[in-house]
């Protein structure tokens, strides 16, 4: 039900080859979801989830001296009960450390866009070395996930480097979260570890989970994802959904545990994003008469500000 392919082996085929596996991918996204295998080496994935199951272990005071007031959830700690589906009035139960790339001083993205590059925040004092673990293991799936991009724009009929442009120090964000028990859970509301939703981003990758509960909508249902060893979860985002016109949805989804259960889960997610200038137009190669032009451009980064108000992370602004 959700499609598998060889990253390595589709770089290594011909260009029929590739041609091939690009139109199979497009052909078999009506979920928004793929099963990947890499060639991530298993030490980056085990050193950074090592160390970060070492910060949430932290008392609660000390992962809080982390958290970067008005970053909107882009750097540093995010506690629990914060962030919230679009379509919810529950927070989420979950926790979450974040970080992406650095951009040098000076550069105009940072001085049009401050509150989308803001310094970065680790917790280097409390485990020592993080920020180099964390810091690799984030351009190893950045890189996955542009090698990817590759195939969409194969299978969308663009130059296969269409997306590197809008890629090139876009705020990428890589984020770590924590699913307490579910038995821990407040009572005052119908509380699941993420509410359903749909990713605001290009595309997201996940490339190890420690228990089960991410689920992927199919038609009316729900379907566990789980991927197999050495392949990790890829899925669609609402941003390529507005440049393909909607002919690749974006993947809905969420996660939950069972109520009750006194187990936690720990995953690692990384929301690939365009530089905030970039303009959110439908490819040509989208449009026609049995598929006319659904949606006007935006902004990418006037969007991402919207959902980032929609999902409660503005301070200040809260809307729930």
């Amino acid at each position: 039900m959700i499609l598998s392919i060889d990253l390595p082996e589709f770089e290594a085929a011909d260009a029929a080859g590739r041609r091939k596996v690009a139109e199979r991918v497009r052909a078999n996204l009506e979920t928004g979801f793929v099963f990947v295998r890499h060639d991530i080496p298993e030490e980056v994935v085990d050193r950074a989830y090592a160390m970060l199951a070492e910060f949430f272990a932290l008392p609660r005071e000390a992962k809080e001296s982390y958290v970067v007031p008005e970053s909107m959830g882009q750097t540093g700690y995010t506690g629990l009960l914060v962030e919230t589906a679009a379509d919810s009035d529950a927070p989420d139960w979950k926790e979450m450390l974040n970080w992406g790339p650095e951009v040098p001083e000076g550069h105009p993205l940072r001085a049009r866009f401050p509150h989308r590059y803001m310094p970065r925040v680790f917790p280097e004092a409390h485990v020592p070395g993080i920020t180099e673990v964390l810091d690799l293991f984030h351009a190893r799936l950045f890189d996955l996930q542009r090698r990817f991009l590759r195939i969409i724009a194969l299978g969308l009929g663009v130059h296969e480097e269409f997306f590197e442009g809008m890629l090139r120090n876009g705020p990428t964000l890589t984020r770590a979260i924590r699913y307490p028990p579910m038995a821990e859970a407040p009572d005052d509301a119908e509380h699941v570890w993420a509410g359903a939703h749909g990713d605001i981003n290009l595309i997201t990758a996940l490339p190890r989970a420690t228990a089960k509960g991410l689920q992927v909508q199919v038609g009316e249902g729900w379907v566990d994802a789980v991927a197999p060893d050495g392949h990790a979860i890829l899925n669609t985002g609402l941003m390529l959904e507005r440049l393909t016109n909607g002919r690749i949805p974006a993947g809905i989804h969420r996660v939950v545990g069972e109520t009750g259960s006194v187990g936690e889960r720990y995953s690692v997610v990384q929301f690939c994003h365009p530089t905030p200038w970039t303009l959110l137009s439908p490819l040509p190669t989208c449009v026609d008469k049995e598929h006319p032009l659904k949606e006007s451009p935006i902004l990418a980064g006037d969007w991402l500000d919207e959902v980032l108000y929609a999902i409660n992370l503005v301070e200040g602004a809260r809307r729930v």
